[in-house]
């Protein structure tokens, strides 16, 4: 189907926001949902205050009638053609190439092959994967919904150095093309998190206090200590 887990939105993000490429390959775009996600949180959230697109965002969607408005006004170029024969098409090397649940709809040979040629070709690619696809056959009309092959970690650890981000229900990686450390892109995402906590923190004590018995012992606190 044109989608994706919706439990795994907030982790992607995490690392496209951390890494801010200037350039992306949605690859599958489906919906157009990260499309949409990182046009928002690249273009829009800089604190310029400007609504354009400096951002190049691409999209490959093999299954045109998938296409609509929403795709014509995100991307900047759409590529209708499937992605195994497009890879040595592509004459420009992309900051990040999104894989979202992607590879489970590719048999095992070609996505090690399409995961290889993008690395070779492109600064980073991050890839999502259901750790136990769900039977699937074509849905929507569309043949390529089809899931032939089921991933595991070492698969895309034979392939290149990765960064995994723990999720239960997906493989959820990054893969760089050069050979450097993570610690960057780990120190970023610490970063995020510790801002998120810090502002759930505030929520809960702006909401704990509208509440009178604990606004007192609150108040309380606040003279003893």
């Amino acid at each position: 189907m044109p989608s994706s887990q919706h439990f795994q939105i907030s982790k992607i993000m995490d690392i496209i926001i951390a890494l801010k490429p200037s350039s992306v390959l949605d690859v599958g775009a489906g919906f157009g949902k990260y499309g949409v996600l990182c046009r928002e949180y690249l273009d829009l959230w800089d604190g310029k205050q400007q609504y354009t697109f400096g951002s190049r965002i691409d999209a490959v969607e093999v299954f045109s009638k998938y296409i609509t408005p929403l795709h014509q006004f995100v991307y900047n170029n759409i590529y209708t053609e499937n992605i195994l024969a497009l890879v040595n098409k592509l004459d420009f090397g992309y900051d990040l190439v999104l894989l979202i649940d992607v590879l489970e709809h590719l048999k095992k040979e070609d996505g090690v092959m399409l995961v290889m040629k993008l690395l070779s070709k492109n600064n980073g690619l991050l890839i999502s994967t259901p750790k136990n696809p769900s039977p699937q056959k074509d849905a929507f009309g569309n043949i390529y919904e089809t899931h032939r092959s089921n991933w595991l970690k070492q698969d895309l650890l034979n392939i290149g150095d990765c960064y995994f981000i723990p999720d239960n229900i997906s493989i959820i990686v990054y893969l760089k093309k050069e050979q450097q450390s993570f610690d960057d892109l780990e120190k970023k995402l610490k970063l995020l998190k510790k801002g998120r906590t810090k502002s759930l923190i505030r929520n809960l004590k702006k909401r704990a206090t509208s509440v009178p018995f604990v606004l007192v012992i609150y108040n309380m606190k606040k003279k003893l200590f």
